[in-house]
């Protein structure tokens, strides 16, 4: 029976023509493009381009504590979007992507300089007015933490002088507005330059400010409402030194210096 039924199958082969052999993909897809980010609280966000081939299944996201160190896999997805949900704030990350096809296929890593450090947040912190309410007027950003106005690590305090309202710092701290930002995070680098030079700014609902503090960190912070009795604002803190820019920290230790800017009658 076995070798009747081979006969047959071969018949049928002859009858209806030549036999189509499919040979299998083994083209890999492009290397993905475009790889960015975005930093939050104990977490970095992923972002890139699609991959221009049809039969993409997939991405495999690395990640290494150095650009040209080697790169550990930590996730898939088959979308352009991955979240690192395991970064810890004050450290260094640097994430390549490949993608990969239906028959297995891989690319190769991504070449692109996507790095970031993930930084804490706050978000709806009351600073009441120095002149009226000293000891809940200033805010440490690296305490996290509502203090005097006068406090010797206080980094900013709020100030509402004659119906104007001011962030104050002190000399060895710098401020500036940025303007006005639907979200905390359009703000992603500290600027070089335009910094006061009265050391404080003008506060408006909506506008977001950058800090260089005292201790060489920056911060960012956006007022989300402002009366004459308090100030309500979110924020971000960077836990690293110098980063994103470089600043020199003061020349003297010890004892902070420098008046309130309006210390005024």
């Amino acid at each position: 029976m076995k070798a009747v039924a081979a006969v047959l199958v071969l018949g049928g082969i002859l009858f209806t023509g030549c036999v189509r052999i499919i040979e299998p993909d083994r083209i890999p897809p492009s290397v993905p493009t475009g790889l960015r980010t975005s930093t939050g609280d104990n977490f970095i966000e992923l972002a890139w381009d699609p991959n221009p081939e049809t039969d993409v299944a997939g991405f495999n996201v690395f990640v290494s504590a150095r650009y040209d160190g080697r790169y550990e896999l930590i996730g898939s997805t088959p979308t352009t979007y991955f979240m690192d949900a395991e970064a810890h704030n004050g450290n260094t990350y640097y994430y390549a992507v490949t993608a990969y096809d239906y028959d297995g296929n891989e690319s190769g890593l991504s070449r692109d300089v996507a790095y970031d450090v993930p930084r804490p947040e706050g978000y709806d912190v009351i600073l009441q007015n120095y002149r009226v309410s000293p000891n809940s007027s200033g805010y440490d950003f690296d305490q996290y933490a509502v203090l005097p106005y006068d406090a010797q690590t206080t980094d900013m305090y709020f100030e509402n002088f004659d119906g104007d309202y001011y962030m104050d710092v002190y000399t060895d701290t710098d401020i500036q507005d940025l303007g006005y930002m639907k979200s905390l995070l359009d703000v992603t680098v500290a600027p070089s330059s335009g910094w006061s030079a009265t050391h404080d700014v003008r506060l408006y609902a909506g506008h977001t400010y950058v800090v260089w503090t005292h201790d060489d960190h920056y911060a960012k912070f956006r007022v989300t409402s402002i009366s004459p009795s308090r100030v309500v604002f979110d924020w971000a803190y960077q836990l690293q030194k110098s980063n994103p820019m470089l600043k020199r920290p003061p020349s003297k230790g010890g004892v902070r210096t420098g008046l309130p800017p309006h210390n005024r009658p």
